[in-house]
């Protein structure tokens, strides 16, 4: 029986010019066109890829992206909606992705030692020295992820950790199926506090962003989408 090759140790190229990389939603290997890396891909690797997938870069580790589904995007649509009106009349800007967060481990590390690259699906910097034409260097004050079927082990173990690790202030974790969100806010001692979870009825605020509140119903405040039955002229909610 042939022992199963860990993700972190499959970097031996099948191909010229390609490389199996891990997929942790589908949890298997993948084939993927890309350039070499002796010790860890790193943002500079980043720069020269050619690919058609929406990628991620962890500690050097790369993570493939799905397509988000519907209910997901709406609300992606709503938070920003929110989080727009909160940050319209000071220096915050909120990204939606894909945009590049680039998580150094010191803040003036070259594109050759960032090997943590993010796309939270929202975020908000409030600080514009981060922010250049390729994205943001350094940690947000916000980082919102919205679950989606095939990535919930994803969000929660690996990018928990990160985000922890690089100094985000507030993360909020959001659950479109439930319709509730978990805050975490780092601590003195630069870990995140247990998670508060919000849901609708509740109204979260967020430090980070002084003390900006939000319904969280309005996250979920959208329409439902689908086709009228022909007989009681009900839609068919999809999302």
């Amino acid at each position: 029986m042939k022992n199963k090759i860990p993700p972190e140790e499959n970097k031996e190229p099948v191909k010229k010019g390609y490389r199996v990389i891990y997929d942790e939603q589908e949890e298997k290997h993948q084939l993927v066109e890309e350039p070499g890396a002796a010790y860890g891909y790193t943002y500079a690797d980043y720069l020269q890829w050619k690919l058609k997938e929406r990628l991620e870069l962890i500690r050097g580790r790369i993570f493939k992206l799905s397509a988000p589904n519907t209910k997901h995007q709406l609300v992606v649509g709503q938070v920003h909606l929110q989080l727009r009106s909160f940050v319209g009349s000071n220096t915050c800007r909120v990204f939606i992705a894909p945009f590049d967060v680039r998580l150094p481990i010191h803040p003036n590390d070259p594109d050759q030692k960032i090997q943590s690259v993010v796309q939270p699906d929202l975020c908000v910097v409030c600080d514009e020295s981060k922010i250049d034409w390729k994205g943001c260097c350094g940690a947000p004050d916000l980082v919102v992820e919205i679950l989606s079927p095939g990535n919930s082990a994803h969000e929660v173990r690996t990018k928990f950790n990160l985000y922890q690790e690089a100094g985000v202030p507030e993360y909020w974790l959001i659950n479109p199926e439930e319709e509730n969100l978990v805050q975490y806010v780092l601590n003195d001692k630069g870990k995140y506090s247990h998670g508060t979870m919000y849901a609708a009825g509740d109204t979260i605020t967020s430090p980070a962003l002084n003390g900006c509140s939000i319904e969280v119903a309005a996250f979920f405040n959208f329409a439902p989408i689908g086709n009228k039955d022909a007989d009681s002229g009900e839609k068919w909610k999809y999302v």
